[in-house]
Order: structure tokens, then C-alpha cells, then sequence
């Protein structure tokens, strides 16, 4: 796969979305829980999506279980759970894995694009973020520590690219 247009992603509800419906657009893809203690980033997030969602950003949230069963409900009830604590409005993708045998296709190719620490490809925790360029291209992954407040600039910069 070249670009992330390639892939899809299953909503929690309703049809695999095809992501080259985002084409021309910034993307942040967080895997993210319901249980975590970086889950108040959820409030960064959405102000994210707030904020730069009308000049071209798109926050896509991708829910795991693989970390500390940290977000072991159902879809409908880890999107309810985001609405009412959070006020999360960006898309929330279906549950998925990010590591191992069973990851995801997406994050198989985020993590290869973007290797963590010491060029480890293994997501390491929950609410690990990678921006994706309006090229379809990924431009940084992030450690769960970091903010979303503390990519700003880097959304920016992808913005104006």
C-alpha cells in the first residue's frame, strides 16, 4: 500500500468507509480505550476536531482492547461512553487490534510508515496518534504522553502543506 487511501475503516455503525472519502484532508488516527488514564485525551481530541476540523482536519478514533482491557465493551456502548463523558463528536471507528496476528491493515501500515522508539513497529499503548498528510502520507506518530494540545503545531504545518 502506498497511501492510506487505500484502506477502510468500519464506523461503528453502518458500511466500511473507504478513507480516500478524506483525500485533500489532514488526518489524526488515534487507537484509543474507555479506561485509561490518558482517556481524558478525548476532550483534547474533540477540541482538535472543533478547532481544525473546518480547515481540514480529520480526528478518527479507533478503539482497542489489547492494552489492559481497557475498553472491553461493545461498540454502542464505548460510543456512548465517549458522547456523554467526552462530547465526542469525530468519527469513532468499530473496535479493532493494532498489534499483532489479527492488527488491522490500517495500523499494519501506519506502524511500518511511522515506527515507534528504536524503530519498533508494535504500538506500545492506548491513544498512540499519527497524522496523515493531505497526500495520504503519514508525517509523525506520537506517544500516548503526547497531547493532543502539543500537535498543534505540527497540524498546522500539515494543514498548509
Amino acid at each position: 500500500m502506498t497511501s492510506i487511501y487505500e484502506f477502510s475503516a468500519q464506523p461503528m455503525s453502518g458500511k466500511p468507509v473507504p478513507l480516500k472519502k478524506y483525500k485533500g484532508k489532514a488526518l489524526l488516527i488515534v487507537n484509543t480505550a474507555s479506561a485509561c488514564g490518558f482517556t481524558p485525551q478525548f476532550a483534547g481530541l474533540e477540541t482538535l476536531h472543533e478547532a481544525w476540523g473546518p480547515k481540514g482536519l480529520v480526528v478518527l478514533g479507533f478503539p482497542c482492547n489489547q492494552f489492559g482491557a481497557q475498553d472491553s465493551g461493545s461498540n454502542e456502548e464505548i460510543a456512548s461512553f465517549c458522547q456523554l463523558n467526552y462530547g465526542v463528536s469525530f468519527p469513532m471507528m468499530a473496535k479493532i487490534d493494532v498489534n499483532g496476528p489479527q492488527a488491522d491493515p490500517l495500523y499494519q501500515w501506519l506502524a511500518a510508515e511511522a515506527p515507534g522508539l528504536l524503530g519498533s513497529k508494535a504500538i506500545k499503548w492506548n491513544f498512540t496518534k499519527f497524522l496523515v498528510g493531505k497526500d495520504g502520507q503519514v508525517i509523525r506518530r506520537y506517544a500516548p504522553t503526547d497531547t493532543p494540545e502539543s500537535l498543534t503545531k505540527d497540524i498546522e504545518q500539515a494543514l498548509a502543506a
